[in-house]
């Protein structure tokens, strides 16, 4: 037995004594200061793949967080929905998402119908494989982001046609523009790791169909006011929170892994630098949302705070690495703001947005890429505000056109007797929680 554990040790302490020696030898001038080729390809490999598991988990966060934003009679649709999702945009981000946005060409506009294909090559940094995992779990997300806003309503199939949509075909294209090198990176538009491109991207999408399948029913009163809360009661406060603090730690992979590289000392700073930025814009967005509910409407308001948080990560997304930790801060609490009041401002207009989707992603990721030049000096607000319209102008269009289309063709809403007896009942027949009345 002692033998056997000998061994062991063995197998596995030598490629890490080895990994140190080597780390060392840099550091201290006893190699080259830098590593080899296939080093560096093998940690930014690592980098895109850790980050990405870390993204991926934040598919559970939006679980959490819309089951327990929605009513109790909605939850088991609302799993249904998030798994589905995941499930249909990872597959259209193989056949066609991909290549759809780096398929490219230089300044362009949008790039070519092919399939995903591995050729990893040392000399391109990291491989193909981890890139194409890292990209599509963004693709994800950003589908996530519409499926909240629209909850209660919506019929679970024709979201799912739409989630392969936007995935496959809206998304790519838009990714394109700028990480795969099309016109709006060619110009000069900064946004680092997504607040307009992944966030602003799924509420605009959000947006338009909120607007098109409407509130739900007894939502609002006539002058225009919500309805009394208890009807629309979140089903589990507990499970929201859970989901943010899930979202909150997926975020370090999301900003992180965007600095697309581990293979120097100087990107591991940078990826430092970003996972505290990150942290400290989701604090500020989270003190921001609580100190504005207890000044503005007399109590501290726990659902604007979560949702203040959400609106701090995606306003410091645009640019994480190049702000102070002050500024940060100061980022993340400006998006909480903008979580509360953006709120207001949609039930003012009988928007229903059923987890706040569109205030923390749509409104505070204009806001995070608006503010780029004020910490990063290569960024141009002109440019900014161009990218920010093109992308949410093109993507609410599109968005209100499929949806108009699907909604006179496959349908949209549910009836009134499906909607009223509840999403669970009618879409999937599993009850998530025993209704007592």
């Amino acid at each position: 037995m002692e033998d056997l554990m000998t061994k062991i040790i063995k197998k596995i302490s030598t490629p890490l004594i080895s990994l140190i020696f080597l780390l060392n030898m840099s550091s201290t001038g006893m190699a080259d200061t830098t590593v080899s080729a296939e080093v560096s390809f093998i940690f930014n490999t690592l980098l895109f793949l850790i980050c990405g598991f870390l993204v991926f988990f934040m598919a559970a966060g939006f679980a959490m967080l819309e089951s327990g934003m929605v009513t109790s009679k909605s939850v088991s649709v609302i799993c249904a929905k998030n798994i589905g999702l995941l499930s249909i945009s990872g597959i259209m981000f193989w056949m066609v998402g991909y290549n759809l946005a780096y398929g490219i060409p230089e300044g362009g506009y949008i790039g070519k119908f092919i399939p995903w294909s591995d050729s990893s090559a040392v000399d391109t940094g990291y491989s193909d494989g981890s890139d194409w995992y890292f990209q599509m779990v963004f693709c994800a997300t950003t589908v996530s982001i519409v499926s909240g806003a629209m909850a209660e309503r919506i019929k679970l199939w024709p979201f799912f046609l739409f989630a392969a949509i936007l995935s496959g075909i809206i998304y790519p294209i838009v990714m394109g523009w700028q990480w795969g090198g099309g016109w709006l990176a060619s110009i000069g538009f900064f946004d680092f790791a997504g607040s307009t491109l992944v966030h602003s991207t799924g509420g605009a999408a959000a947006l338009a169909g909120a607007i098109i399948i409407g509130p739900r029913l007894g939502r609002f009163t006539k002058s225009g006011s919500p309805a009394p809360i208890k009807p629309f009661a979140a089903s589990s406060i507990p499970l929201v929170t859970l989901g943010v603090f899930v979202l909150w730690l997926g975020w370090f992979g999301f900003n992180g892994g965007s600095q697309l590289a581990m293979g120097t000392a100087d990107d591991a700073i940078a990826v430092s630098t970003i996972f505290i930025n990150t942290f400290l814009a989701g604090a500020g967005g989270v003190i921001g949302a609580a100190i504005i509910t207890r000044l503005h409407f007399g109590k501290t308001d726990v659902i604007q705070m979560l949702n203040g948080c959400i609106g701090g990560l995606v306003a410091v997304t645009a640019e994480p690495l190049a702000p102070s930790p002050l500024a940060a801060i100061l980022i993340g609490t400006v998006g909480g703001l903008i979580v509360v009041y953006g709120t207001k401002l949609l039930l003012s207009l009988k928007i229903d947005d059923v987890v706040g989707a569109i205030p923390a992603h749509l409104f505070a990721g204009i806001w995070g890429t608006l503010i780029v030049p004020a910490t990063n000096s290569d960024a141009v607000f002109s440019t900014q505000l161009i990218g920010v319209l093109s992308v949410n102008i093109f993507v609410f269009i599109v968005a209100y056109i499929v949806f108009s289309i699907m909604k006179v063709t496959v349908g949209l809403r549910l009836s009134k007797e499906g909607e009223t007896r509840g999403t669970d009942v009618t879409e999937t027949g599993v009850i998530a929680y025993a209704i007592r009345d």
